[in-house]
């Protein structure tokens, strides 16, 4: 699962907002020895929704055909993250996506300068943490 964790950083996040479930895809860097899963949005409906009920989870999956595919689901509990530390793990979200994508790929360069320049343009991002609680994992090889 953690293996799945590292190799991936978008994955679906589910949040409860005015009793109804809401799925989203999101960018995320899971944080191994803070236990948590860091991300950041803007101010809207996730945030709010999300400062009401913090408890969400979020799955990643790979899916190589329909008989080969792993998935993992993370139960955890949302914080907002204000002034330095939220500097701090936009700093370490940032660096860890990089890592991922390899440096001469060239849709990771547009991506990285489309990441930097809408930090820029929309303003001040909120950044959060997922604190993990639990996890469940599935795979199926056939």
């Amino acid at each position: 699962m953690r293996e799945l964790l590292h190799q991936h950083y978008v994955g679906s996040l589910a949040y409860i907002s005015q009793h109804h479930p809401f799925v989203i895809p999101v960018t995320f860097f899971y944080d191994e020895p803070g236990n948590c899963l860091i991300a950041y949005s803007m101010e809207g409906h996730k945030i709010e929704a999300m400062r009401a009920n913090p408890e969400v989870s979020l799955m990643i999956y790979q899916l190589d055909n329909l008989t080969r595919w792993k998935s993992v689901m993370i139960q955890g509990r949302f914080e907002e993250l204000h002034q330095i530390d939220a500097k701090a793990y936009l700093h370490r979200f940032t660096e860890g996506i990089r890592k991922h994508i390899a440096p001469n790929n060239a849709r990771a360069k547009v991506f990285i300068e489309d990441f930097s320049s809408s930090l820029n343009s929309e303003g001040t991002p909120l950044v959060y943490r997922i604190n993990i609680d639990g996890w469940s994992g599935r795979t199926r090889v056939a």
